[in-house]
C-alpha cells in the first residue's frame, strides 16, 4: 500500500488519540511507517468483537445468578480469556479449570487454587469467592 492509500478512517482508536503504526511504501518503492487513525472494516470487526466479549460476560453473570456457573467463568470473560489461555495462567489441566466452573466444586475449592485464579484476575481470593453478579 503507498503512503497517501493508509486508511485515515474514524475510529474507536481516533477517540482515545491513538494511532496504528502501518506499513507503507513511499513514492521511491521505499518501506516506511505511517501512522493510520483507523479503518472502517477493522473498525466493524473490532466493534463486532467487542459486543460479542459484553454479551458473553453478561451471559456469565446469568449463569452466575442462576447457579449455572462459578466466579471463574466472570472472570475468565472479562479477561478475555479462553479455558486453554486460563489454564496456562494458573498451571492447571483444561478439563480441571472447566470442572472448576461448576459451583459445587468451586465451593469446595481451598485457598491455594483459588489463589491461583486470583492472582491470573488480578483480584483478592475474597473477591474471587464472594463475586455476585449485578
Amino acid at each position: 500500500m503507498k503512503q497517501e492509500e493508509v486508511p485515515q478512517d474514524k475510529s474507536s482508536l481516533s477517540k482515545s488519540n491513538v494511532r496504528e503504526l502501518c506499513y507503507a511504501t513511499d513514492k521511491d518503492g521505499n518501506y516506511t511507517t505511517v501512522l493510520s487513525e483507523g479503518w472502517e472494516p477493522k473498525t466493524i470487526a473490532l466493534n463486532n468483537s467487542i459486543q460479542d466479549i459484553e454479551e458473553r460476560i453478561e451471559k456469565a453473570n446469568q449463569d452466575i445468578k442462576e447457579g449455572k456457573a462459578s466466579p471463574i467463568v466472570y472472570f475468565m470473560e472479562l479477561h478475555k480469556m479462553d479455558v486453554p489461555t486460563l489454564a496456562s495462567y494458573v498451571d492447571m489441566w483444561q478439563w480441571r479449570v472447566k470442572r472448576h466452573f461448576k459451583p459445587a466444586v468451586f465451593a469446595k475449592l481451598n485457598d491455594k487454587v483459588l489463589g491461583k485464579y486470583a492472582e491470573a484476575f488480578e483480584i483478592t481470593i475474597d473477591e474471587l469467592k464472594h463475586y455476585k453478579p449485578n
